[in-house]
């Protein structure tokens, strides 16, 4: 078939590749984790998307289930009967058993609470709601089925009233043949070897002793193993006993037509069922792929639009990436609990990775973890890398791969090699994935090599996505002179003679054969021998190689001593801001605290007062009188300097420096020792007395008891939210505390009106009766909708905006009712 870029992808996994990448291994796990046999077979026969817009849709639907079950609410899955072959014979017109009706039951149930489940989460899993929601008409079928059958499975007798009365009569049949059975025991007793009754071919029978049995009239059905006791049913029986098989008879043929009437039911939406198994089962294989995201660490990849935009363009022209990924492990090894080190991979159409360095290093599982994301995003799954990965969608995936250190050892000659590179030739084109091991070896070393580099050169020139191991010297040497060609190595730690397996792209690397040869026990004379035998060039080339290797090691170990001094910085700063806020926080906690006992000191003040003016009203006694005089003693007493409400500090802090009277004016900055805090004149008054605002604090003081600051007063400050405490007893003059105000800003309007309805609760178990709450002015949405709702609640008597002291109308005030 004609190759169409335009059209749908085929299949991207040949036989070759499904072996030589394991593929079924990554389908058996998935299958392992699914809960039902439907589920397993799909699982292991998992199709691949044929367009992108079909490979989106299937990583969102294990995505949705992914993030299901890290929430702690897995997609259900349980196991239900295959019912393939029963739906083709109900399709014909056969009746189905009781166990087949049971089960289609079972898988309606669990259609039922798939469906429900995913209704509820309609709006969190919509992809999986539209794959896998099923019919609800399919409900009535469910409750026709659950009222015909018994807890116990058996055919209930409410299936059809002629099988309740049918039933009936077989009870009482039964009941008659049992009662004079006892009866006959009880007459007989000298004659049958023991007490008791029982049925042989659906006859009640008595067991009578052998050698009496000419005394018992009756037929004999049976003898014991012995041949001492004779089964004989009682003659006075055998009429009661025919009934007995004719309704037996009778009750077999309601039964049946019953199963037959069900199964034509079930007939009715034979299709809607048959979709109901198809739904189960791909929910199961998409929660199975959950569980195997989670066991494996996998991650979801973005797909790229339009991957392969630049099919036809010349060699050497920019090409979009084809596929990267961060941090890439191969999935199998870790399935297998191998502790993998991840590497950083990168493709792109039109040019070749040549992954050079040691056996044994982790070239060839480099391969298979390209392979294997690229067929696990065509198949739905998330892969094993770091997010922030891409994978394009491949058409194929060709491989040439000889595993020896893993389960399959590739055993084939040099001419099944070159058979299979010549295939692999014909089926390159833009949008394929080419992975090949060892890249013509098995040969001789200089033809080889020449056979190597021509192979990847004309792969690239037919737009393949290419990626070979080697040791050829002379394919490292590629990419010095052609863009297309790029370099990666796999390193080998000198110090400790075994190979690293990280990928490091861009440096060609050693096969380090001698070093690895002296790891395994080779003789240390033999390989000085072998030494003597390389040619210069390939000594040169080797001490060149172990030189960047070298280089780019210890550049990596000043790049991981850079982080680590940097994510230390980080911390510290970190714990440095935090302990900066705690005691701006403590800071504010202290004045907070003071400046309510104060409000609470001039309240009761004030109320003092009041109680002493009622008193003086009209025509006061001389006691009357004397007692308010006392009362406004005590009240001055409180209000003076050294008196109740002076907030004298218990340490003061180190002495500051006078305040210039010439350079106080509205707006500076003060530093006031009773507060022991800094606060912001706001008038001056005569006599060198001034009113300081402290948040929302505010009192009258004189120059000579403030200190300045240190720092010069600001050009210009915003005037601060202040509440005259003088008003601290009037409810409408209200004073804001951070006790009862609320920040409503940053949510959204149902969470601000939900915060604020909770915020009037406590506020009214605290006893308060006003309230702040600031929303901010933004659209007015937020306004609008808090207002609205303090409006309807029982609990406010009224509201307004701020005052320009207060915020403005970016700030509700509300009176609660007493």
């Amino acid at each position: 078939m004609e190759y169409n870029p335009q059209g749908p992808f085929a299949d991207p996994c040949p036989t070759k590749t499904r072996a030589d990448l394991e593929w079924d291994r990554i389908l058996e796990a998935l299958a392992e984790r699914c809960a039902s046999r439907a589920g397993k077979r799909l699982a292991r026969a998992l199709p691949f998307a044929s367009t992108r817009a079909e490979a989106l849709t299937m990583l969102a639907e294990v995505r949705e289930a992914f993030e299901l079950a890290r929430a702690g609410e897995p997609l259900p899955s349980r196991d239900v009967a295959e019912l393939e072959d029963a739906l083709d014979r109900a399709r014909i017109g056969a009746s189905l058993a009781n166990e087949e009706l049971r089960a289609v039951l079972g898988l309606l149930e669990a259609a039922r609470t798939s469906r429900q489940y995913l209704q509820s989460r309609r709006q969190i899993a919509p992809t999986l709601f539209a794959a896998c929601a099923t019919n609800p008409e399919l409900d009535a079928v469910a409750r026709e089925l659950a009222a015909a059958f018994d807890p116990d499975g058996s055919l209930s007798d409410r299936a059809s009233p002629r099988l309740e009365a049918l039933r009936a009569e077989r009870r009482a049949v039964r009941d008659r043949l049992v009662r004079r059975l006892e009866d006959l025991i009880q007459k007989h007793e000298d004659i049958l070897q023991d007490r008791y009754w029982t049925e042989r071919d659906g006859r009640y029978v008595l067991p009578v002793r052998s050698d009496a049995h000419e005394r018992f009239p009756g037929i004999v059905h049976a003898t014991s193993a012995s041949g001492a006791t004779v089964f004989v049913e009682p003659r006075v029986l055998v009429e009661t006993g025919n009934r007995m098989k004719m309704v037996d008879a009778e009750v077999a043929r309601e039964e049946q037509a019953i199963y037959a009437a069900l199964t034509a039911r079930v007939a009715e939406d034979i299709e809607s069922v048959a979709a109901a198994a198809r739904a189960l089962a791909h929910a199961d294989v998409r929660a199975a792929a959950a569980r195997l995201a989670r066991d494996l660490d996998l991650t979801f990849p973005d797909v790229p639009e339009d991957a392969f935009a630049d099919r036809g363009a010349s060699d050497g022209a920019p090409r979009p990436t084809s596929i990267v990924l961060n941090g890439g492990r191969h999935p199998l090894l870790a399935l297998d609990g191998v502790k993998v080190v991840p590497s950083d991979l990168a493709m792109s159409a039109g040019r070749a990775m040549i992954v050079s360095g040691p056996n044994a290093g982790g070239k060839t599982v480099a391969l298979k973890t390209l392979g294997l994301a690229a067929l696990m995003v065509r198949a739905g799954l998330p892969i094993a890398a770091r997010e922030g990965s891409r994978v394009a969608l491949f058409d194929v995936v060709l491989t040439d791969v000889g595993d020896e250190q893993n389960l399959h050892k590739n055993l084939s000659t040099f001419s099944a090699h070159v058979q299979n590179l010549g295939q692999i030739l014909g089926e390159t084109r833009p949008g394929a994935l080419v992975l090949l091991d060892e890249l013509a070896g098995g040969t001789d070393p200089r033809e080889g090599e020449a056979l190597a580099a021509a192979v990847l050169d004309s792969l690239c020139a037919r737009g393949g996505t290419v990626v070979c191991t080697t040791h050829y010297e002379g394919l490292k040497a590629l990419a010095l002179g052609d863009p297309r060609f790029e370099n990666a190595s796999v390193g080998f730690d000198l110090a400790t003679m075994a190979p690293t397996f990280r990928l490091v792209i861009g440096v060609p690397g050693a096969s380090s054969a001698l070093a690895v040869a002296r790891r395994f026990g080779i003789p240390g004379a033999v390989l000085e021998r072998a030494e003597r035998f390389l040619t210069k060039e390939a000594v040169t080339f080797e001490q060149m190689v172990e030189k960047l290797s070298a280089e780019r090691r210890a550049l990596e170990l000043a790049r991981e001593d850079a982080e680590r001094e940097a994510a230390a910085a980080r911390a510290k700063r970190r714990e440095l801001d935090s302990e900066i806020g705690r005691l701006r926080e403590k800071e504010r906690g202290v004045i907070t605290r003071e400046g309510e006992a104060l409000l609470a000191s001039l309240r009761r003040a004030r109320e003092d007062l009041k109680a002493a003016q009622s008193r003086l009203r009209g025509k006061p006694s001389e006691e009357d009188v004397r007692a308010a005089a006392r009362v406004m003693d005590a009240v001055g007493q409180k209000t003076s300097i050294g008196g109740e409400l002076e907030l004298r500090p218990k340490d003061e802090p180190p002495a500051r420096p006078a305040v210039d009277p010439a350079a106080i004016r509205v707006g500076s900055r003060v530093y006031v020792p009773r507060l022991r805090a800094e606060a912001e004149v706001v008038e001056v008054l005569s006599g060198g007395q001034l009113r300081v605002a402290a948040g929302a604090l505010k009192l009258t003081t004189s120059i000579a008891e403030l200190r300045g600051t240190g720092a010069p007063p600001p050009a210009a400050a915003p005037p601060q939210r202040r509440v005259d405490l003088d008003a601290a007893a009037d409810p409408d003059v209200p004073i804001q505390t951070a006790d009862n105000t609320v920040d409503l800003r940053g949510l959204r309007a149902h969470e601000a009106v939900a915060m604020a309805e909770q915020f009037l609760d406590r506020s009214l178990g605290a006893g308060r009766r006003v309230t702040f709450f600031v929303h901010g002015h933004g659209t007015g949405a937020l306004r609008d909708a808090v207002r609205e709702a303090l409006r309807a609640s029982p609990y406010v008597a009224r509201l307004r905006p701020g005052g320009p002291s207060e915020g403005g109308d970016g700030v509700t005030v509300a009176w609660l009712k007493w």
